[in-house]
């Protein structure tokens, strides 16, 4: 008779995904996200990779979900890799590949943040993100002109 060997099973990529088939993220999924999945305040590329899913998706997301979205994926790019506050070339590659594809005022939000927060990053960083904060991504103009009213 064999005893059932007991391991642990990352479910933050499933339950992430969810919100995909669930067709929108409200306010109380992402309260249930910082207090359940991310309670530990680890972020890891899979979950920052599902994240992007999320923001690809074409789905209603809560006012809340993109402050959520940036510090999450902040929080993975800068404080969890060593030496915190460096952008690796390695990172900023898988970063602006993210953002590219999502091409949302959110994944433009999270380059911005992320060259605000870091210490250092690689100099054609910099540039890449200013190229596409100039070409003006779908719906940037619309939320600077939210931040600008509001």
């Amino acid at each position: 008779m064999s005893k059932p060997m007991a391991f642990a099973v990352d479910q933050s990529r499933t339950i992430i995904s969810s919100l995909i088939h669930g067709r929108q993220v409200s306010g109380l999924d992402i309260a249930w996200l910082r207090r359940e999945v991310f309670a530990d305040a680890e972020v890891s590329r899979d979950s920052a990779e599902e994240l992007f899913a999320v923001e690809r998706a074409d789905i209603v997301k809560a006012p809340e979900w993109t402050q959520f979205f940036v510090e999450r994926v902040t929080e993975h790019v800068i404080w969890q890799s060593r030496p915190t506050g460096v952008v690796s070339d390695e990172q900023a590659h898988w970063l602006i590949h993210h953002a590219d594809q999502s091409m949302s005022a959110g994944a433009l939000a999270v380059l911005v943040n992320v060259l605000a927060e870091a210490h250092r990053v690689p100099q054609w960083f910099l540039a890449a993100v200013r190229t596409r904060v100039a070409r003006g991504w779908p719906g940037v103009n619309e939320a600077l002109q939210g931040a600008l009213a509001g």
